[in-house]
């Protein structure tokens, strides 16, 4: 026939879209054509594709070979059509006997000049959208790996254009997926534990990440040099509980569309950026509107140090995804959206200097650069965090007492955030960071006392609405803690301590 038809994926952020590789072989002078928006790297497939052709023993067809990729306003890039081309080519000239095998089947991969398949990004979510689709997906044995959190999809791994062509002839029939992540590997070394009780004295803080933890919660730790700050941040994934299958699933494929590559065991993500980092790295952009630092932590926790160092077009970006955990990243000719669902846990000094209101040293700040040092942070980024912890400066009596305590491990915390999460999930079925204002109200039930707190506080410093609802949310989380049903005055009490460092808000 001198028309085929075979299916592919193209990959717009976490979607992928299906592409129809249309082949038409007409008379007239040789020539190859690619149409249908293709990026550079996809027209030069033409170049991989002609060579894998004549290298793995099949003919060129001559004439004119056109190539359309549909639809045709849906932008194309990267090596992943090369495979999906070839076969179109092979089936259009006869050269394979695939029948009515080309429909339920889509194709996915590079093409080395020698007719060896090679990795590409974003196989999981292509495997995954085919699945949905009901159809069978054949991808580069070297992506077979990425596939490992959901083995038993429709899958078969190829090392080149010949197996796959046995495979499509009912010659030699490909593995499967599931076949191949199932031989024995060597497993990567688990990530070193880090306890709380390794950082010395700082029990409110503590308590600031149990609370975090436990109701995904975001943190801003505000004390001088050397008090533990950053200590502190890289506890909390080790805090809160393993991934869901789900979440799971979702932070492979943030992996694959970024390295290309999905880690055996996925876990919390801990993204640390520098201070200098752009706001195309942190939120994503770039001409193929790549994702950034927020999707990188979709799940896990995002750590700014330093945070008023950072750009401050940087954290204003930053207010979009704490709410909705989502971010949508649009350039000329490309838009994507992302998640971003992650808890952000911030550093700072509480001056230039980094040490007012320390106990033993002077500051040597001006009240002007305390000031303009402070004024980076804005009040709508300050009012989304839900916990503003001041941290004191560790003592010789903090060293020492740390010192002499014992060493425990932090089981009776996480203990406490599993009930705690338990308790959430049964009651309205989200963490308590994640309450809407009408869900708020119902599973916020607060005693006389607390609500009595609540309004004296709230007229006395000026709560904004949002602040309130925030104060609310962590004491609830304080509340399930306790395992107590209502928030009382005290966890209300609690709640407002934990939100003091900086503003009076």
């Amino acid at each position: 026939m001198a028309v085929a038809r075979v299916a592919c994926r193209a990959q717009i952020g976490l979607l992928a879209p299906v592409v129809e590789v249309e082949v038409h072989l007409g008379a007239g002078l040789p020539c190859f054509n690619i149409v249908g928006l293709p990026a550079t790297e996809v027209k030069e497939s033409k170049e991989r594709v002609r060579a894998a052709l004549v290298n793995s023993g099949f003919e060129l067809p001559a004439g004119r070979i056109t190539i359309n990729l549909a639809p045709a306003d849906l932008p194309k890039d990267g090596g992943r059509f090369d495979l999906a081309i070839a076969i179109g080519i092979l089936a259009a000239a006869g050269q394979i006997a695939a029948g009515t095998a080309l429909e339920q089947v889509e194709f996915l991969g590079e093409l080395g000049l020698t007719g060896e398949l090679r990795a590409i990004r974003g196989a999981l979510p292509s495997a995954v959208a085919a699945a949905q689709a009901g159809h069978s997906i054949v991808l580069p044995r070297e992506n077979a790996a990425d596939l490992h959190c959901i083995p038993a999809l429709a899958a078969h791994a190829a090392g080149s254009l010949l197996e796959v062509c046995a495979h499509l002839e009912q010659r030699e029939p490909l593995p499967t997926v599931g076949e191949i992540v199932a031989t024995p590997e060597v497993s990567a070394a688990a990530p070193r534990a880090l306890h709380l009780a390794d950082v010395c004295g700082q029990h409110s803080a503590k308590l600031a990440l149990e609370v975090a933890a436990a109701g995904g919660h975001s943190v801003l730790l505000v004390g001088p040099p050397g008090c533990g700050k950053s200590m502190l941040a890289e506890r909390l994934p080790h805090l809160m509980p393993p991934l869901l299958d789900q979440e799971r699933l979702e932070v492979a494929m943030v992996n694959s569309i970024v390295r290309g590559r999905t880690p055996r065991a996925p876990c919390r993500p801990f993204r640390a950026p520098h201070h200098t980092a752009s706001a195309s790295a942190i939120i994503g952009g770039g001409p193929a509107a790549r994702p950034g630092e927020v999707t990188l932590a979709h799940r896990g926790v995002l750590f700014l140090d330093e945070l008023p160092e950072f750009d401050r077009r940087v954290l204003e970006a930053l207010r979009e995804p704490l709410e909705t955990g989502l971010v949508t990243v649009a350039r000329v000719g490309s838009h994507a959206e992302y998640p971003a669902a992650f808890q952000l846990i911030a550093a700072m000094n509480p001056c230039p200097c980094g040490y007012h209101g320390h106990g033993s040293r002077r500051c040597q700040c001006t009240a002007a650069q305390l000031e303009r040092y402070r004024a980076r942070l804005s009040g709508p980024l300050l009012d989304r965090l839900d916990m503003r912890v001041a941290l004191s400066a560790v003592s010789d009596a903090d060293i020492a007492l740390h010192q002499r305590s014992s060493r425990a491990d932090d089981s009776a915390v996480h203990a406490r955030i599993r009930c705690a999460r338990a308790r959430q999930q049964a009651r309205q079925g989200q963490l308590n960071a994640a309450l809407g204002v009408s869900e708020l109200e119902g599973a916020c039930q607060m005693s006389k006392p607390a609500e009595a707190l609540l309004q004296r506080t709230g007229n006395a410093l000026g709560f904004s609405l949002r602040s309130r609802h925030r104060l609310m949310r962590v004491a609830r989380t304080l509340a399930d803690l306790a395992d107590e049903t209502a928030v009382g005055e005290a966890h209300l009490a609690e709640a407002l301590a934990l939100r003091r460092a900086l503003s009076p808000a």
